[in-house]
């Protein structure tokens, strides 16, 4: 029998392997040029540039300092890096077979015809390890990507849950403890939960400090030192890795590593942006829950179908197909996580290919929480529903008639409700009965048979309107 063939395809979203890069690759075009291979090589040339003009700038008889020509050129190979200069670079990888060479030798390449640039091309990568590089463009795909992609999608949501808490702090709804009947809250206070919790963990993202190290193959400046002995390379190198962008990195200088940034700072921050991961996929759940019971509608668009043979249908699927990334973005953010933090003696290479992932990680998120503000665009409160589930709780008030019970000394106050209410239907007259039975005061009596499940929300509108 003849051996079946694979059929080859040209790329295109449709023919990606991964979604991400597939089906929904248009909603994931801010974060592509940062944490694509293309953004990789992009920051590695910033990393190498920095370094060769600070080099330039250090005092070395052997290496004058840069006219301001050629600074303005070598920056504007930064600045103007486009995706033929990532495919050039990945031409002569094919020879060196090493990414981080490639990129030398591509910098090198831009220096023909400029004789002054030529002469110096020999401090291009000087004394680094493909480490150095590696860091700290690592690093600045990460500021990159937690600047403009991470923090502003999470600052929308943000935003858009505390608008919703205030709009609806007024609107009573029942309480679903164990998914049972409970105390009455209102709609703005359970979002403005979520709100708080959200903006809680969108600071924990926000203030991790990128780490970046420029010391070395085993983070000693050994051959810094060999070619400059008297030289503070320590000094040096912290200088490029803190002063601001362009002529340096903007990043937390790492003094102490092996071969490899420690990482640890990487662990961190994808902890916190799983964290932040995890309280979206609680809320997502619980809005999915919502809608079910009625309590939200979902505005319809012309034209879309819920179900293939249940033409009715309006699914949440938003809030499904947020809640099913963000466990994606989970499973490869903790992966990181607790990897890459662990490496043999002072190196070894499982991080390298482990942290090309980062952008699956990053991308499953950013895909999550536009579904999350799609979704919550498209929700309209049913608010017929949830006052029909409150006025059929009445057993809710079992707590407040207890409580009060208490509070004049009323013997086995508990145990008289939990007679009178415990698996039971409970209606407002056998409560009101009840009440009127009790030797409490008589303003006590009025305050408890003037009470509503709908009224029973303590402090949840305030609470709602002050987030």
């Amino acid at each position: 029998m003849a051996t079946p063939t694979i059929p080859r395809m040209p790329f295109s979203p449709v023919s990606a392997l991964s979604p991400l890069d597939g089906r929904y690759a248009s909603k994931l075009a801010t974060l592509r040029p940062l944490l694509s291979e293309q953004g990789y090589m992009h920051r590695r040339v910033q990393v190498e540039v920095a370094w060769f003009i600070a080099l330039s700038d250090a005092g070395f008889a052997e290496l004058k300092p840069l006219t301001p020509g050629a600074r303005t050129y070598l920056l504007g190979l930064v600045k103007n890096f486009s995706e033929a200069d990532a495919h050039a670079i990945k031409a002569i990888e094919k020879t060196t077979n090493h990414d981080v060479k490639a990129v030398e030798y591509w910098i090198k390449s831009r220096f023909e015809g400029r004789p002054e640039l030529m002469g110096a091309a020999e401090f291009v990568h000087f004394a680094c390890t493909s480490e150095d590089i590696n860091n700290t463009s690592h690093a600045l795909q990460i500021k990159a990507a937690r600047e403009l992609v991470i923090l502003p999608a999470l600052d929308g949501l943000v935003g858009t849950l505390r608008e919703m808490a205030h709009r609806f702090a007024d609107v009573a709804m029942l309480s679903r403890t164990h998914g049972q009947t409970a105390s009455p809250t209102t709609v703005g206070k359970e979002i403005a939960n979520v709100a708080v919790r959200l903006a809680t963990a969108r600071e924990r993202i926000a203030t991790v400090a990128l780490m970046g190290k420029m010391n070395g193959a085993v983070g000693n400046y050994n051959a810094h030192l060999a070619a400059w002995p008297d030289f503070d390379w320590e000094a040096f190198s912290r200088k490029v890795v803190e002063s601001p962008t362009p002529l340096g990195l903007g990043l937390t200088f790492q003094p102490y590593s092996i071969q490899i940034e420690p990482h640890d700072y990487m662990a961190e921050l994808f902890d916190a942006l799983a964290r932040a991961n995890t309280i979206l996929i609680d809320f997502a759940r619980d809005i999915w829950g919502y809608v079910s019971l009625g309590y939200f509608k979902q505005r319809l668009k012309e034209g879309e179908i819920g179900s293939s043979t249940m033409p009715h249908k309006v699914n949440p699927i938003d809030f499904e197909n947020a809640e099913g990334n963000l466990g994606l973005a989970n499973a490869v953010l903790r992966h990181l996580s607790e990897k890459l933090p662990i490496s043999r003696w002072q190196r070894d290479l499982t991080d390298s290919t482990v942290l090309r992932n980062m952008g699956v990680g990053f991308g499953y998120a950013v895909l999550a929480y536009g579904s999350l503000a799609t979704g919550l665009s498209k929700l309209e409160l049913n608010q017929e529903a949830i006052t029909d589930d409150l006025d059929a709780a009445w057993e809710v008030l079992a707590e407040p008639i207890q409580t009060v019970m208490r509070r004049f000394g009323v013997q086995g106050a508990y145990e008289q409700l939990k007679e009178v209410t415990r698996g039971r239907v409970v209606t407002a007259e056998a409560l009101h009965g009840l009440i009127r039975s009790l030797d409490i005061p008589d303003a006590e009596k009025e305050r408890l048979l003037a009470m509503t499940p709908a009224g029973y929300t303590g402090k949840a509108a305030e609470l709602a309107r002050r987030v």
